[in-house]
């Protein structure tokens, strides 16, 4: 087990990417923090954590405020001793169907705070940490938004500003033993992108998909445990050497 005794906090793992980010750290050995305002799904996580033989922490909170990220840290360091790993899941796609320059104010700040302000205060409260004890990795999940044209402005903008600060941070942090890293998904099988959440029914979100899927060279949207496997890479000494990287997970979606 690539993870053994570490410790990971991962963001919005009440469900979706974040659920199965979760488990698999877990099987990989790492005990998990779950941050997220869903508490049922949160405790569900939790559970499924545990199934996998390791200890979950459900912190329920806004990780998109500096109060919220911080207490996620303080209850790793109280629960656990330390963090080791922090995965930068947590994200919203935009309510409205409007064009991107016609979307509300209110609903852009919202995407702005939660996909990347989130990502900044997260990593902000964690770096000390990883600092003091010479090492640890931070992975954030981006989108193939940040480069090609498949969301909202909202969306699109946070998801670059990701990659950029990643880009800026592993620079900083790389002779000091820290690395940082994002995922980018393309066309996945998430409860965001299904309809779930819209209130959709089965056969509405199985229509959804296969419509995505055809839009991949491998025929297929991808899976949640496609993006639980590539982070479990980076979090891992596997990827000692690698930093600042963006590890694009699509089907071969951007060079189709």
């Amino acid at each position: 087990m690539r993870l053994e005794g570490r410790i990971a906090i991962v963001t919005g793992a009440s469900s979706g990417f974040g659920r199965a980010i979760a488990v698999r750290v877990a099987r990989e050995g790492a005990n998990v923090v779950i941050a997220d305002l869903d508490e049922i799904g949160g405790k569900e996580t939790a559970s499924l954590v545990h199934d996998a033989g390791r200890e979950a922490e459900l912190v329920v909170g806004d990780i998109g405020t500096e109060a919220g990220a911080r207490v996620a840290v303080e209850r790793a360091v109280a629960r656990f001793g330390s963090v080791d790993v922090l995965v930068n899941n947590a994200g919203v796609a935009p309510p409205e169907k409007s064009d991107s320059w016609d979307a509300s104010e209110e609903s852009w700040d919202r995407v702005i705070r939660i996909n990347l302000k989130s990502v900044y205060l997260c990593s902000r409260a964690v770096i000390p940490i990883l600092l003091a004890k010479g090492g640890g990795s931070i992975v954030n999940i981006a989108s193939i938004a940040a480069t090609r044209a498949v969301s909202g402005s909202s969306y699109a903008a946070a998801k670059a500003g990701m990659l950029g600060y990643t880009h800026q941070v592993a620079a900083e942090l790389a002779g000091r033993g820290v690395r940082i890293n994002c995922v980018s998904p393309g066309y996945m099988r998430t409860p965001m992108s299904t309809g779930e959440r819209l209130g959709l029914d089965q056969a509405a979100q199985d229509a959804r998909v296969d419509a995505f899927g055809r839009l991949v060279p491998m025929q297929r949207a991808g899976s949640v445990d496609d993006i639980a496997a590539a982070v479990a890479y980076l979090a891992s000494d596997d990827a000692c050497y690698v930093t600042g990287q963006e590890i694009v997970v699509d089907g071969g979606y951007l060079v189709g």
